[in-house]
């Protein structure tokens, strides 16, 4: 257990040691020299803040009255850059003492055309020296100009397209890219809105991806137009390819009725990648080898010919055909009328 009679004796000891310490010529000193510290550091800081001195204010902005028929399609400027000039005191209580109101901004007043506003800072300056002290002077305000672009309610929507690069891991490819919304509500003045025919996504990079990926991109900005929503969710979803091998039949085209062709072999087999989600769709039936009979006759009969194929399956790659040539003959068809 903790012994109280110690611990007694021991604040006891502390005590009188620091009732010594402040009774003693140290002490006395010591706060002397610590009054006349604060008394040098108040005068020398009343000297420097009766100089003048420059310094960055920050003042809100708003454009009011904006009537419901009209959707601000560029993103104004939320707050003013202003720099000013004074006593340090006055500086001082701007930026400790001092919460500066909007500079409001009246939308009828400042009606522009063609869906533009722009409203120079010597317009609103008396606004912003309303609030300062006689004193004080304004040296600059940043942005000096105001811009404003704006829609009376036109709009279309228009489709989302990717911008960038994606690309897959080896043994993997992207069937598709989707869009969550695949369009979106575009706003503009009629001339710009004419010319808009895609919404864009900001540059997307992505590399060697080997599983389904979501991507939440944003919408391009374009000056003077305002896209809702102006994000989407971009999903690649991605596959694997798979090897798979079909016997395909070798077809004769534009021969005569009375000649047949004779191939050797008969079907060639055609090997070829394709996604899982599509390996059991791709049959041999959506392969068609079609040997023209007019290529034919431009061979010797010892050659052999070529095979390509006519059709490919979309989702299909890497095709192969064993063989790539083949032997053949065009067999006379006997043809006797029967009266």
């Amino acid at each position: 257990m903790v012994d109280r009679r110690k611990i007694e004796i021991f604040y006891s000891r502390l005590s009188k040691r620091i009732k010594n310490f402040l009774l003693s010529k140290q002490s006395r000193e010591f706060f002397v020299f610590l009054l006349f510290f604060f008394i040098a550091g108040a005068f020398w800081l009343l000297q420097t803040l009766n100089d003048d001195y420059e310094a960055d204010l920050t003042m809100p902005v708003r454009l009011r009255g904006v009537p419901n028929n009209v959707v601000m399609t560029s993103e104004p400027p939320s707050e003013l850059k202003v720099r000013v000039k004074d006593k340090g005191v006055v500086l001082l209580n701007y930026m400790v003492a001092r919460n500066f109101y909007p500079v409001n901004l009246e939308f009828s007043d400042y009606k522009g055309t063609n869906n533009h506003i722009k409203i120079y800072a010597t317009e609103f300056e008396k606004k912003i020296l309303s609030q300062l002290n006689a004193s004080t002077r304004l040296l600059s305000v940043r942005p000096d100009t105001l811009d404003y672009i704006y829609s009376t309610g036109k709009s279309k929507y228009v489709p989302v397209k990717l911008q960038g690069k994606v690309s897959s891991a080896r043994q993997y490819y992207i069937p598709d890219t989707i869009y969550n919304p695949d369009s979106v509500l575009v706003y503009a003045p009629s001339a710009l809105l004419d010319t808009i025919r895609y919404a864009f996504t900001e540059r997307i990079a992505l590399e060697d991806i080997s599983d389904t990926t979501k991507y939440q991109a944003n919408i391009r900005a374009v000056k003077g137009a305002k896209f809702v929503p102006n994000t989407v969710g971009v999903t690649f979803p991605v596959d694997i390819y798979i090897d798979k091998t079909v016997e395909v039949p070798l077809i004769g085209a534009n021969f005569p009725g009375d000649k047949i062709l004779r191939t050797f072999p008969s079907k060639v087999k055609v090997t070829f990648q394709v996604g899982k989600s599509k390996f059991k769709d791709i049959e041999a039936e959506n392969f068609i080898i079609r040997i023209p009979y007019e290529e034919l006759l431009r061979l010797n009969a010892s050659d052999k010919y070529k095979l390509t194929l006519r059709t490919i399956p979309d989702g299909v790659s890497h095709v192969r055909i064993s063989p790539e040539e083949i032997d053949f003959l065009i067999e006379q068809v006997n043809t006797t009328n029967v009266d």
